[in-house]
Order: structure tokens, then C-alpha cells, then sequence
């Protein structure tokens, strides 16, 4: 790998059809997002004095190969994305190639940083992968999708998936199916677990089960009988077993878009992708 080059050689493109050409495509579209190595190498050697060059090059030198890699890694979810969608579709080739989509591409990896674990990165990768050929939501919603990949964390993720497999799930058996030990309401495993269901109901993801009319409209809770005149109202545990949640419409979708992973449509050698070319 050159100083010019952060990449390295671009590996070998899925073999089968026009998915190539859509990945080179698509990497064009987002190769601005990091900056060339060379210029940062060379701008260190001449802003630093001798005493201090040499600690700033071994920074530097760190810094490009953490930027050298997070490119290989956009590189390889490019690569998966193209292997996912049937480039023989020519509503899907368009759609792969219009403004709109290679807006969803450039969003994603200008929010590159908040992708610190493979799972993020494989839940971007469904997400665009998705998004070329589906229409079931819209691309406002799926640049939504985006942000919460970038704010929120994998025990997040984790709870959402939770929630989905058992709609109707309480707290208390969210917090067990997640295989967590019982832990004191004091603690901060509590606290941040009371946070992550109140991250996820503020932000429409998921929410407490309300009954529905034949028309979808939501049917008001009955109203309960206060307690009497000077009765201390008990405070609601962290892992409470009484009230039910369940995912909203964004949420499901999210499932669809970020947690459903296409099959191949074309072969493809993960391996390339981590291998420079001679």
C-alpha cells in the first residue's frame, strides 16, 4: 500500500453480472469521507519541529492505519451489499444508481464512527442492502434507521430483538430472556436498563401494548380506582412483570431493514477483500 493509496488495491468484485460496476459505483460515491494518508504524512513532516517529529510520525502512523482500515471495512460492506441485490432487476440496477440511494450510501459512511462493532457494521449492510430493493419504507425512514445504528448501542439491539420475538414481553421478562442476573433496584445496571426502555419508547421504536379498534385507532386504558387518602404508591421496579410492550410499525420495519439478511445473489470471496492484490 502506497501513502497515496489508503486502500490498498480494490479487491476482486463479486463475479456473476453488473454488480462490478455498482460497487465501483458506490465506493466512488463515498471515497470522500476519508482523507488521503499521503497528505497527512506529509503535512506532519513539515509542521513539527525535529525534536518532536518522531512521536508525531508514529501518531500519524497509527492514525492511517485506523483510517486505511475503516475504509477496508467500507470497502467489504460494499462489496456484501452488491452480492445481496440482483443486479439483473432493472428497477433495482436504477434504483442502486439514483440520487436518492447514493444518499442513503453517503450518510452511512459519513456516520462511519458510530459503526464500532461488527454487528453495527452487519446491520448497515442489511439496511442498504434492503433499501435497494424494497419499498416498504420509505428513504426518510431508512436514513432513521441510520441514526439509531449510530446512537444506540448493541444491548439496545438487543432488547428490540427481545421485544419483537415475544410481543407482549414485560421488563422484567425482557431483562431474562436477555440471560441477565438479578441484580439490585439500586444499581446501575438497573438504571441503565431503565434508560434503554426509555430510549426506545421516546424514540418510537418500541412501546407499552394498548388495545386497538377494528380501525387501528388506539382504545384509551380504563381508568383505575385511586388508592385511598394517604396510601404511599409503591415505585415500579426496573424489571417490572405487570405492564406489557410491544414494537410500534418503525420498529418492525427496523427488524425488517436491519435485522434480515438477503441471501447471495452472486459469488463472492469475503477473503478478497482482506487481501491486497500483487
Amino acid at each position: 500500500m502506497t501513502e497515496s493509496d489508503p486502500t490498498g488495491d480494490v479487491p476482486e468484485l463479486p463475479k456473476g453480472s453488473k454488480g462490478g460496476g455498482a460497487a465501483r459505483f458506490a465506493l466512488n460515491a463515498v471515497s470522500g469521507a476519508i482523507p488521503l494518508l499521503g497528505g497527512l504524512l506529509s503535512a506532519g513532516a513539515s509542521a513539527w519541529s525535529e525534536r518532536d517529529q518522531a512521536r508525531v510520525n508514529d501518531f500519524l502512523h497509527h492514525m492511517a492505519e485506523m483510517l486505511a482500515a475503516e475504509m477496508r471495512e467500507k470497502e467489504k460492506t460494499i462489496l456484501e451489499i452488491t452480492a445481496r441485490i440482483d443486479m439483473q432487476d432493472e428497477k433495482i440496477s436504477e434504483r442502486v444508481k439514483s440520487s436518492e440511494y447514493q444518499g442513503l450510501l453517503r450518510k452511512a459512511f459519513r456516520d462511519w464512527a458510530g459503526t464500532e462493532s461488527e454487528q453495527k457494521r452487519i446491520f448497515i449492510r442489511n439496511i442498504l442492502s434492503n433499501a435497494a430493493g424494497s419499498t416498504l419504507a420509505s428513504d426518510d425512514v431508512v436514513k432513521l434507521f441510520l441514526e439509531w445504528i449510530k446512537d444506540y448501542s448493541e444491548l439496545h439491539f438487543a432488547v428490540i430483538g427481545a421485544i419483537y420475538n415475544s410481543a407482549g414481553i414485560t421488563r422484567g421478562g425482557i431483562w431474562r430472556k436477555l440471560g441477565r442476573q438479578a441484580v439490585r433496584e439500586d444499581s446501575s445496571d438497573a438504571d441503565l436498563f431503565k434508560l434503554i426502555i426509555r430510549d426506545l419508547s421516546t424514540g418510537g421504536i418500541a412501546r407499552q401494548h394498548r388495545e386497538t379498534d377494528y380501525n387501528g385507532q388506539f382504545i384509551p386504558k380504563r381508568k383505575t380506582t385511586p388508592a385511598p387518602k394517604g396510601t404511599v404508591k409503591p415505585i415500579k421496579s426496573a424489571f417490572d412483570d405487570e405492564e406489557e410492550y410491544e414494537l410500534t410499525a418503525l420498529g418492525d420495519q427496523f427488524i425488517h431493514y436491519a435485522m434480515t439478511d438477503l441471501p447471495l445473489k452472486l459469488e463472492y470471496d469475503p477473503a478478497a477483500v482482506n487481501t491486497p492484490t500483487s
